[in-house]
């Protein structure tokens, strides 16, 4: 795997309102918060581009809504920006994919003449997922690094339940399958950046 020089690292929704876990139901991958942390400071240590994302809900009960303390970054993200020599960016938004926020994703990607995207964050399936769809049908490199991201468990239509280890799964399958992006480990992307 190669990451190119000028990759930006896309840390999606790593907010405080994702541990009300009472909210949210069961999730997976407790390890995703450490991997999290891994890549922001392994994109910081190299002087590579990180761009934080965060979810400003319009829906009055969620926890991630604009004004409330669940909207804030997890203090492991939060105590991180700022600190690389590369180019950093905020980017808000009240919908599921990162490419429709503001400022806008893609015109501040095309204008550093950046190509390759690696996401990272919370929900795996949602904000994630959509994100890495949208920039594979734009034309970027999109790699996901599944380890660094998790999700919920969740009910869908007909009473189906489906757990977030399952969710997962599946997201990964659509995604690496479908030629979304490229599905890969935390520590390949973190061998990778500092080779």
């Amino acid at each position: 795997m190669e990451i190119t020089r000028n990759a930006a690292l896309v840390v999606v929704d790593v907010q405080k309102g994702f541990d009300e876990s009472e909210f949210w139901g069961p999730r997976d991958n407790p390890a995703a918060d450490g991997n999290i942390a891994a890549l922001i400071t392994a994109w910081q240590d190299t002087g590579r581009p990180v761009v934080f994302v965060r979810h400003d809900s319009d829906k009055p009960g969620s926890p991630l809504r604009g004004g409330s303390e669940g909207n804030g970054f997890k203090e492991y993200v939060e105590e991180r920006r700022g600190k690389g020599s590369g180019p950093e960016l905020l980017v808000t938004k009240s919908v599921n994919s990162a490419f429709y926020g503001t400022p806008d994703l893609h015109e501040w990607l095309k204008a550093a003449g950046i190509e390759q995207v690696v996401l990272v964050g919370i929900q795996t399936n949602m904000c994630v997922e959509t994100t890495a769809r949208m920039g594979g049908n734009l034309g970027y490199d999109v790699l996901v690094a599944l380890d660094a991201t998790h999700t919920f468990d969740l009910t869908g239509p007909n009473g189906w339940r489906l757990t977030a280890d399952e969710l997962a799964k599946a997201s990964a399958v659509s995604l690496h399958g479908g030629g979304f992006a490229q599905v890969v480990t935390t520590a390949e992307l973190i061998g990778a950046a500092r080779s």
